[in-house]
């Protein structure tokens, strides 16, 4: 990292300065409120009113610019009318355009006035007041650029002056114009109203302008370096501003290396670069994903653990040799599937094509089963019996979930619109739909949901207990029934632990939810997904359904994500990867990775960065889709919840995003420190 990166960091992460150019809207919004405004007019000028009024900063020593000055964005309908809205439509999340990837590489590398020409051409007077609103919200993007440009003059920052003078507006040519057009342009974004905008294949987009400058030699690559770094810090500007359900869940992840369309590999100067950026600024954002398969190099992995070991919460790995073929599997075309990145979190989407909305719900595994247990243990005769009824339930389930999903209604977006195919060409609204338009289902609690039904093969088929009296221990939270609890909680098999007893359970219990799902469509035309993902359901799945059959008792949460259940005695990470890649994990690549911690003395040399790195790669040749390393130290978290003013950088990984520890609502912090304890010493 350069001095001049160095001071900028200390300005936004550290002093918080940047903070003192924010100020409230003074505009009334009632101008974009007017009932006789179509949705789409509203957002488009809300959009233009906002980027108004915004107040263009020049920050010492920067060279990539845009600085959020106005915190709040006002809705485009009053609260009556959006209880309207809402008493007539299902509802996703905030109703607003969010988890897509946009297609930044044709957008940066044509300019927003290329785009204009492309509206005028489309614009055959029978949509017209949609492409105004298209034209509209690119124009106000445009304006707010020169406004810097002209700003920045004022300052004598000529050199930003003349970036700005090309860029949005015109094709980027060099690195630097490139980075400068991709902030404008996902700046702008959050501020028309949509989240969780992820930034995609940063190095497979971004690799020609680098190519070229260093071909040109306008740049070396540490300079180069300089500006991704500058980018990066950028990113970490305005990111407490943006909307999620912790602070830190903002959405700007990055996914490097993998495959490329046509089937080469993507891994690049720029992938080492980023890794590099990320490790010198040690900042939640961007987060970082990487793309491997089984023929990915160890140095890589190694790299990646290196990273691991600062304690960010990425990289998150991602395995092209099972997340591909998945997607084919359900419907992608393969071009299309190879060119994935992740969501907010670590759902799979597609750049530029897709309208997937990934987490629209979840099955509760755990409910689930503990429900099926409770109801029908006494009536069944044998586990097959007791299998049979949970496969009948996981589908009613699904069918439930499915069938709540009706109405959608999502606010539209004229300007996000522009970097999606079809949008421009059919004057359609990203929020109406794309290529794809499939929908994503969690599954949370899978091990939980597994070592239930363990249990009660082992202790009720197998030892003969008696099956009211394991439920009667279950309603009394085990009290009373102490050493009932011990045999349930230490004596039966768990997933994690490469018990095949256990662990075809939990790939029963993984075919049935994609079997439920498939053939199933949403009222768009699109498919369901399943996923071995949690996000917040984890916290939220757990509060009402009581002790469990497996000695988890009523006050204990979900595990997150494709995780072993909380404070499972594990003989070690080997026989973890082992069980939770025996899964056909093709069939359940709507994402949620395998999440396991290490006690940050795991990594004390350069032999230890080698056997982590090799342990990833072995979850990789094993057939795991997605693996996500935490580095942690119980001690430290427990003292910073003491202490919250002495860590205010420390940072750790949530579900599918980092955030500061000291930030986060108390449950997601304890529920961190118990997920610690599962790998302390390893």
């Amino acid at each position: 990292m350069t001095e001049r990166v160095r001071a900028l960091r200390k300005l936004i992460v550290e002093d918080r300065a940047h903070h003192a150019f924010r100020r409230e809207m003074a505009v009334d919004p009632a101008p974009y409120r007017d009932p006789a405004l179509k949705d789409y007019q509203r957002t488009a000028l809300r959009l233009k009113t906002f980027l108004e009024n915004e107040t263009p900063v020049i920050l010492p020593g920067e060279r990539i610019a845009f600085l959020r000055t106005l915190p709040d964005l006002p809705p485009i309908y009053t609260d009556a009318e959006w209880a309207g809205i809402t008493a007539k439509h299902y509802i996703h999340e905030q109703g607003r355009v969010c988890n897509l990837s946009a297609d930044y590489e044709r957008i940066i590398g044509k300019g927003l006035l290329a785009v204009l020409n492309d509206i005028d051409a489309a614009d055959d007077g029978s949509n017209r007041d949609y492409f105004d609103a298209m034209r509209l919200s690119l124009r106000a993007v445009l304006d707010l650029a020169a406004r810097y440009a002209a700003k920045a003059r004022e300052e004598g920052r000529d050199d930003i002056a003349q970036v700005l003078d090309k860029v949005p507006a015109h094709p980027a040519e060099t690195l630097r114009e490139a980075l400068q057009s991709l902030r404008a342009l996902h700046f702008c974004m959050w501020c028309e109203g949509d989240y969780h905008n992820t930034l995609g294949r940063f190095d497979q987009y971004m690799y020609p302008y680098y190519r070229h400058d260093l071909q040109a030699g306008i740049l070396t690559r540490e300079e180069a370096a300089d500006l991704v770094t500058e980018f990066f810090l950028a990113c970490n500007r305005d990111s407490d501003l943006y909307t999620g359900m912790q602070q830190g869940d903002n959405g700007q992840s990055i996914v490097l290396a993998g495959m490329t369309p046509d089937g080469g590999d993507g891994c690049n100067e720029l992938t080492d670069i980023c890794l590099t950026a990320s490790a010198e600024l040690m900042v939640i954002d961007p987060k970082l994903n990487l793309r491997v398969n089984a023929r990915t190099p160890l140095s890589l992995f190694e790299k990646g653990t290196r990273l691991t070991r600062l304690g960010l919460g990425f990289p998150q790995y991602e395995n092209d040799d099972v997340v591909i073929p998945g997607l084919v599997k359900l419907g992608y075309e393969e071009r299309d599937a190879r060119n994935y990145v992740v969501a907010a979190c670590w759902e799979f989407i597609l750049p530029g094509v897709g309208m997937d909305i990934p987490n629209i719900g979840a099955l509760p595994f755990t409910g689930v089963v503990n429900r099926v247990i409770r109801e029908k243990l006494g009536a069944v005769k044998d586990m097959e019996e007791l299998k049979a009824a949970v496969r009948e339930a996981i589908f009613a389930e699904v069918r439930a979930i499915a069938a709540s999903l009706r109405g959608l209604y999502v606010i539209p977006s004229p300007y996000l619109s522009i970097f999606f195919e079809g949008c421009v060409e059919k004057g359609r609204d990203i929020a109406g739909g794309c290529k794809y338009n499939n929908y994503g289902l969690h599954g949370t609690g899978l091990a939980t949901a597994a070592d239930s039904l363990a249990a009660v093969q082992t202790m009720v088929f197998g030892r003969g207990l008696a099956p009211e009296t394991l439920i009667a221990a279950m309603d009394a939270d085990f009290e009373g029934y102490e050493a009932l609890h011990h045999q349930l909680k230490y004596e039966c098999p768990k997933m994690g632990n490469d018990e095949d007893e256990v662990d075809d359970l939990a790939c029963f219990l993984l075919d049935a939810f994609a079997d439920a799902v498939q053939g199933l469509r949403n009222e768009r035309g699109g498919i369901f997904r399943a996923g071995t993902g949690s996000a917040m359901y984890y916290i939220w799945h757990a509060a009402d359904i009581g002790a469990t059959a497996d000695g988890r008792t009523a006050a204990e949460p979900l595990p997150a994500n494709y995780a072993p259940t909380l404070n499972t005695r594990l003989n070690g990470p080997a026989s973890l990867i082992r069980s939770f890649t025996k899964p056909d994990l093709t069939r359940v690549v709507n994402g949620g990775p395998l999440t396991i911690e290490f006690h940050d003395s795991v990594f004390r040399d350069q032999e230890a960065i080698t056997k982590v790195a090799q342990l990833v790669r072995s979850f990789v040749t094993n057939g795991g889709h997605q693996l996500q390393l935490n580095t942690v130290n119980r001690e430290r978290m427990l003292d910073a919840q003491k202490h919250p003013e002495n860590y205010r950088n420390l940072i750790v990984r949530v579900w599918g995003w980092s955030g500061y520890f000291v930030e986060l609502d108390k449950c997601y912090q304890d529920h961190i420190i118990q997920r610690v304890e599962l790998m302390v010493g390893t």
